[in-house]
Formats: structure tokens, sequence, C-alpha cells
């Protein structure tokens, strides 16, 4: 008991840092810090429920640390920036594959809507115009059934073109983690 008491911890001082993220990339985001000298502090995460306009998302909160008197920090921070920004532009294009499809999906509903709306005045007026009715309710119809398939078609065209550049995101994250790595070590 008393060699416990007698020991003494020494004395480190810590800086601290809190990333908010999908809860799908928290241990993506934990493998990358590590390599600038961040270690997940003991609470990692929480759970947030955030609402956006069109579904729920799982969002965490990640609790880091690190010594503060760290060799390299300069250069570690530098590189650690460089990783945040390469994490952000993957998100951003992951989230283009969506939006650009959802985007051309919408517009082609809206024209379709328009001629639907233009039928029924056509077929409301007097005397009823049933030709024009008619000629305004087809592209109307397909204006409502086409967004399905070109919102499909978009976001495997997208897709298809984002998945190389995302690539070769990670595989810059993969060597600015590297040097990172090998400065702490």
């Amino acid at each position: 008991m008393d060699n416990v008491m007698n020991r003494k911890k020494e004395f480190m001082a810590y800086e601290y840092k809190e990333v908010c993220a999908d809860g799908s990339r928290i241990s993506f985001l934990i493998d990358g810090y590590e390599n600038f000298g961040w270690e997940p502090d003991g609470n990692i995460y929480e759970n947030m429920e955030t609402v956006s306009n069109l579904y729920r998302q799982q969002k965490a909160v990640l609790r880091l640390k690190r010594n503060r008197k760290i060799i390299n920090k300069t250069e570690l921070t530098r590189l650690q920036r460089n990783f945040e920004a390469c994490v952000n532009e993957i998100e951003m294009m992951e989230k283009s594959k969506t939006s650009r499809a959802a985007m051309y999906a919408l517009i082609i509903g809206a024209v379709g809507t328009a001629f639907i709306a233009g039928a029924t005045f056509a077929v409301t007026a007097q005397p009823p115009q049933v030709i024009l009715c008619i000629l305004l309710a087809i592209p109307g119809f397909t204006g409502w059934i086409l967004p399905y398939f070109v919102y499909r078609r978009v976001l495997e065209k997208q897709t298809e073109k984002l998945d190389a550049l995302i690539e070769e995101k990670y595989d810059e994250i993969y060597s600015i983690c590297e040097k990172g790595n090998k400065l702490i070590y």
C-alpha cells in the first residue's frame, strides 16, 4: 500500500480535439488521427441523431487527446490538416453522387408537373380543349415516370466516375498518414 502512495505520476499536458463524423467513419478516423499523435480519449463517442431534409443520419463525436510536447508538432499539424481536407473532399464526392441525380430527377418531375397543369387548364377551359389536354398530358405523365429511371442512370454514371477519384483520395490519405507516422516513431 505504501508503495502505491509513494509512486509519483509524471505530469503530461494534453491537447484535446473533438471530431463530429458519420458513425460508419469513426474507425477510419481513429486510424487516421493516430498517425498524427492523437489517441482516443476514454469517452470515445456519443451517438447523435440528426434529421436532414431527406433522411436520418447517425452522427458521432470522436474525442481525441495528444501530448502537447510532441516532437514535429507543426509538421504533424500540417499533415493533419491535409488529411482532414482529403476526408472532407471524399465526403463531398460521396454526397455529389446522389445530389446530381436527385437534381435531374426533380427538374424532370417539375417539368412533367407543369405539363399536367397545362393539361388540366386545357380540359377545364370553356369550351374544353380535349386535343390540347391529351397533347399536354402525354409529356406530363412521361415527366412523372421518367425521373426514377433518370435518377438511377445518373447515379450509376456518377458512381462510376467518382469511385476512381475517391480511390485516389484514399491513396493520398494513406500516404499522408504514412508520413505522419514516420514523424512520430
